[in-house]
């Protein structure tokens, strides 16, 4: 073990008790103060993406199949055969988890009061319900017979407080087909809450021969596929992949990330709210720990004169003090670990913090506590402090070993 770590372990665990000592604590706060804010504000923002992201992707897949000449466009209605032929093909992809129909018809609803705007989701017995059934609040799934299609629709918790309807109501589909007003039954087998209001008080779920039906499509026509994938970060690769290997010509593929871009950029957006609290968290601690360090070499200004009459190189007396603030911050940054995990924990299994569910799709602050993010930021924070203290341990250069044993 180097002699100055010896020395600078010899000052930090010091009892005297002096003005430094105040700073130094002060130092060491304002370092576990801002270790403990970026862990929260890391968690948080890491849950609330992965929260909206699950939502969104459970809901719609990740990647959709459709017609090639239908882009950009989740609503837009262009019916392609029905094939399953390239399914063993497709699912022998790695990271391919699940492939399901899907189709979209606008409509028209009456409630006991009032008319609304939907959109009905056709969808198959391939459905996905196991992710559906954690939103469902009211009623039960769809029951899909092979003979005939089903009259049952499961509506959003808005749309149902809306129209005032409840689960087991019956209530009409109007629709406009080259001109005409026509309308169908319906059936509400269930009610559903996914958070997402925009989405939410747009969509319906029915079986997806009532679509084909009210589209006059045939029965093997349907607006496309919904593909599951197992990594999202994967999901541009997979989707070049399924175009290039798989597809026919007449088939393309999208990511929902293209269709729904704008919940996506503003899930951007917060990377750069993480950025900017961790810069100025970072600039925190910093200018803590280099007043505290300056402070500590000028109340130590005739050590540093005696080390350099005894032969001690300035880099040498230099580390001592860098080695002495190193260990002040790890003492701030363990106690910032302790403080973070311990509120982020506290969030997530006592849910105090509430949030505006229509204005940010979710009614509690999420919280998605990763081992490697916060080994990231200590080591991360560590660093770029002990880097930015090599610049005023320049003021060890400048003290003269004569002066200050003459001042002495």
């Amino acid at each position: 073990m180097r002699w100055e770590f010896k020395l600078a372990m010899r000052f930090a665990n010091s009892k005297e008790k002096s003005f430094a000592s105040v700073i130094i604590r002060i130092a060491s706060l304002a370092v576990a103060l801002s270790i403990a804010v970026m862990i929260i504000t890391t968690a948080l923002i890491t849950g609330f993406k992965t929260e909206i992201s699950s939502k969104i992707f459970g809901f719609w897949g990740h990647l959709h199949i459709n017609a090639a000449n239908v882009y950009q466009n989740l609503l837009e209605i262009k019916p392609i055969e029905a094939q399953r032929d390239f399914y063993p093909e497709l699912m022998k992809i790695p990271g391919i988890k699940a492939i399901q129909v899907y189709a979209i018809q606008p409509g028209i609803v009456k409630g006991k009061n009032d008319l609304d705007g939907i959109f009905l989701k056709g969808i198959g017995s391939d459905f996905n319900w196991e992710f559906f059934k954690s939103y469902l609040l009211e009623g039960d799934i769809i029951k899909f017979s092979p003979e005939i299609a089903s009259n049952e629709i499961i509506i959003s918790k808005q749309t149902a407080n809306r129209l005032k309807l409840k689960t087991g109501d019956n209530f009409r589909l109007f629709f406009v087909k080259n001109g005409t007003m026509l309308k169908r039954n319906f059936k509400i087998k269930g009610i559903y809450k996914t958070g997402l209001e925009e989405y939410d008080s747009k969509f319906a779920l029915v079986d997806i021969r009532k679509v084909q039906q009210l589209q006059g499509w045939k029965n093997t026509q349907i607006g496309g596929y919904e593909v599951f994938i197992s990594d999202i970060s994967k999901i541009d690769y997979l989707a070049d992949k399924i175009y290039t290997d798989v597809l026919p010509p007449h088939l393309n593929v999208q990511s929902i990330r293209d269709k729904l871009p704008e919940i996506f950029e503003w899930l951007s957006l917060q990377d750069i709210n993480e950025v900017v609290i961790l810069s100025l968290m970072i600039v925190v601690a910093i200018i803590n720990m280099i007043t505290a360090l300056l402070i500590l070499m000028l109340e130590r200004t005739r050590m540093i004169g005696i080390l350099k009459s005894l032969g001690s190189t300035n880099w040498s007396i230099r580390r001592i003090f860098m080695y002495y603030a190193a260990i002040i911050a790890s003492k701030g940054m363990l106690w910032g670990n302790l403080t973070g995990i311990i509120i982020c924990l506290l969030q997530k299994y006592g849910h105090f913090i509430k949030l505006s569910e229509e204005n940010y799709y979710l009614n509690e602050a999420p919280i998605l506590l990763q081992f490697n993010h916060i080994l990231i930021l200590n080591i991360g924070t560590l660093i770029v402090i002990v880097l930015f203290l090599i610049l005023p341990t320049w003021l060890v250069t400048r003290i003269s070993p004569v002066r200050t044993l003459r001042m002495d």
